[in-house]
């Protein structure tokens, strides 16, 4: 870990401040939030296919680089929309088939959805309440991100049902973890931009849902 001492690393930040990180944050996460879900319906509407694993790594990682380049300036918001809105686009095709392919698809999406919302309001409400400082799970999550994320592409190429089940619960817990590690940082100064707080938050969400998802599927009678 980089940060031995959070106490002493961490820059002086007024509690004004933090709570104005916070307040912009939550309204810039309703935002995209409610966007990514306008794109998702768009693309469900229009019978948009998929774009695959690796235009979609593509197209995130490319707008996530220009979301933290220009993260300072009003450019940022346009590129956190960009970012969200085609999230939002890669989730329809995965929403629509469960909603058309899977028996009860649709009260599985609607399960997911409240699972996700009871899962981060509950996190985010304990981080802001008990102001326990999580950053000592940053590194640990950066690093159990990456084993996942390697586990989840070799279970796609490789069509393992068990690895991806398991992708599936360690994201689920992985997401869980960000967001109490996110909402710490902000309550502590440990993250003061708005703009890089909405992305990892709204990250954790979206893949938070897919995780839940996909859990309900297998275990509602998706083969």
């Amino acid at each position: 870990m980089s940060r031995l001492n959070p106490a002493i690393s961490r820059p002086a930040v007024s509690g004004i401040e933090a709570n104005k990180v916070l307040k912009n944050t939550y309204m810039l996460l309703a935002a995209t939030l409610l966007f990514s879900g306008l794109t998702a319906g768009l693309s469900m509407a229009f019978g948009w296919p998929h774009p695959g694993m690796i235009l979609t790594l593509v197209g995130y990682f490319g707008l996530l680089f220009l979301t933290t380049r220009f993260r300072n300036s009003a450019l940022g918001l346009l590129c956190v929309f960009a970012l969200t809105g085609f999230m939002g686009l890669t989730l329809g095709p995965i929403i629509g088939y469960y909603v058309t392919a899977i028996p009860n698809g649709d009260q599985l999406v609607m399960t997911a959805m409240g699972g996700t919302g009871v899962i981060f309001l509950g996190l985010s409400g304990y981080a802001l309440t008990s102001r326990k400082d999580f950053s000592f799970l940053g590194g640990i999550l950066m690093a159990g991100i990456l084993v996942a994320f390697l586990a989840g592409i070799g279970a796609a190429v490789f069509s393992i049902p068990a690895l991806s089940l398991a992708v599936s619960a360690m994201f689920i817990l992985l997401m869980s973890g960000m967001i109490l590690w996110q909402t710490s940082e902000i309550v502590h100064g440990g993250e003061t931009n708005y703009i890089m707080a909405t992305v990892t938050l709204y990250v954790s969400i979206y893949n938070l849902f897919l995780s839940l998802l996909q859990l309900l599927g297998i275990f509602g009678g998706d083969e």
